[in-house]
This record gives structure tokens, C-alpha cells and sequence, in this order.
């Protein structure tokens, strides 16, 4: 659920001494290193649109490295432009409506308030042509990291990219919001690896998008969630744990008089 609807579910939690744990959504970031498979991250990087980006997990912010950025947007350009988008109720469609016309307008109004703050439209930027509840999947760049289009969760087919030239500065740009739900990172795998440990979420995928073990923790850090479910986690969060004594031998205990 949001932050707004969490928050109050805590508080009356808290007022009846009941645990909870919480999966909030995210703003994951989606880092694509210069030693990446440029085509490999701009194919898993179009299914960002699927179910229109209606997905807490979904990567939709774009941290591409300076020296593959251009290669990597055309890349992604001509694989976006292939999805099939259409009648949910089709095994063809790839990307459907929104949830509900408020949504739409919702998704809308980020966009026009993104590029009346100076943002570029690389693709997408309006509702599309078909009419219905469907907005056209959509990237922007020229974003400062404190903009609201970077900084809040869209809940629809809007992504953002920003650009990054070291190691550094593409996990501070990775964690810098109020989320830590999931991430992304695409790259040689060591080098993979060691920007994961730097990004502070609930989890990430390497090279690779949506695969889930459910025997693994699921669950976000910071305004993304509480605890964790899957596996043993499920187990302790939702039982009481007990410790029952029993003594070999008869046992009263002695207290010392005063």
C-alpha cells in the first residue's frame, strides 16, 4: 500500500501493542553499468511497462553510465516501441489501461508538471492516441535528483533516466530517495555485486528482473516497508515464540533470607 495509508495502519497498531509488517511501494532504481549487455538491460528494461508500470517493483528509475548512454536509449527506444499495447483480456497485450480515469489524470498530471520543470520527453509524454485509460509508456531525462518526478512514486508507465560516470555516484543516485523497495543492476557480475551491496533496498536483481524464491526475505527498507515475509521470516513474524523449562531433576528454588 502508500506511505500515507501505512503510517495509519501503524499508529492504531501501535496503540493495540500489534506487530505489523508492511511492503510499501518504491522508486527502484534500474542501473545499467558500462560493462553491461546493453541489449539484455534495454529488453528487460522495456518490460518495465508491463501491467503500465502498475507494479511496486518495477525499475523506473534509470541510472545509465555516461559512455553508454545514447547506445543504450536507442536500444531501449526500438524494444519500447514493439510492446503491444491494448485489451488486457489479449495473451498479445503488453501493456494495458490504468487502474481507473483518476489514475490517468493522476499519471497525466506528473508528466506535464515534470516538463514544465524543464524535463525532456525521450519517448511517450501523453495519453495514447487509442483513447481509454492508457497513457503512452514514457521516459524523461534533464531530471535533478530532487525533482518530484524522481523523488515520488508514479504508479503508472512513466520512467525517468539520469546518468552517472563512477561507481559512487551511481549508488548515491540509488539511494537517494525516501524508498528502498527493489532495484535493478546490469553488468559484469562481480562488478554487479559490489554496487549491489552499495544500494540500500529490500533486495535487487543482477541482470535479470522478477525472479523470486519464496523460501527468500521479500520486503523494503525505509519508507518501502517493515520485516520481511518468505520463508522462515513468515514463520517468525506470525507466531510467538515460547520457552517451555523442563528440569531433569525436581527443582524448588531457594531464596536467601533477608
Amino acid at each position: 500500500g502508500s506511505v500515507p495509508t501505512a503510517r495509519e495502519i501503524a499508529e492504531v497498531a501501535a496503540r493495540n501493542l500489534v506487530p505489523c509488517s508492511l511492503e510499501l511501494g518504491g522508486k527502484s532504481p534500474f542501473i545499467v553499468l558500462e560493462d553491461a549487455d546493453i541489449d539484455l538491460a534495454a529488453r528487460t528494461g522495456a518490460l518495465m511497462y508491463r501491467n503500465a508500470t502498475q507494479v511496486c517493483l518495477a525499475g523506473t528509475r534509470f541510472l545509465v553510465h555516461d559512455n553508454i548512454r545514447e547506445a543504450f536509449t536507442e536500444k531501449m527506444r526500438e524494444h519500447v516501441a514493439s510492446l503491444q499495447i491494448g485489451n488486457p483480456q489479449l495473451e498479445s497485450t503488453e501493456v494495458g489501461p490504468l487502474i481507473h480515469p483518476r489514475q490517468l489524470q493522476k499519471v497525466e498530471a506528473y508528466v506535464q508538471r515534470a516538463i514544465a520543470a524543464g524535463a525532456e520527453v525521450l519517448w511517450g509524454g501523453s495519453r495514447h492516441d487509442g483513447g481509454g485509460l492508457y497513457f503512452q509508456p514514457t521516459m524523461l531525462s534533464g531530471v535533478q535528483q530532487d525533482a518530484e518526478i524522481v523523488q515520488e512514486e508514479v504508479f503508472g508507465p512513466v520512467l525517468v533516466m539520469q546518468s552517472f560516470a563512477s561507481d559512487e555516484e551511481a549508488i548515491a543516485l540509488a539511494n537517494g530517495t525516501n524508498y528502498g523497495l527493489g532495484g535493478v543492476c546490469f553488468g559484469e557480475e562481480s562488478h554487479a555485486k559490489a554496487i549491489a551491496f552499495g544500494v540500500h533496498t529490500g533486495f535487487i536483481w543482477i541482470n535479470s528482473f522478477g525472479i523470486r524464491d519464496l523460501a527468500a526475505p521479500f520486503g523494503g527498507c525505509k519508507n518501502s516497508g517493515i520485516g520481511r515475509e518468505g520463508g522462515e521470516w513468515s514463520f517468525e513474524f506470525f507466531c510467538d515464540i515460547k520457552d517451555v523449562v523442563v528440569p531433569k531433576q525436581p527443582f524448588v528454588p531457594s531464596f536467601a533470607k533477608r
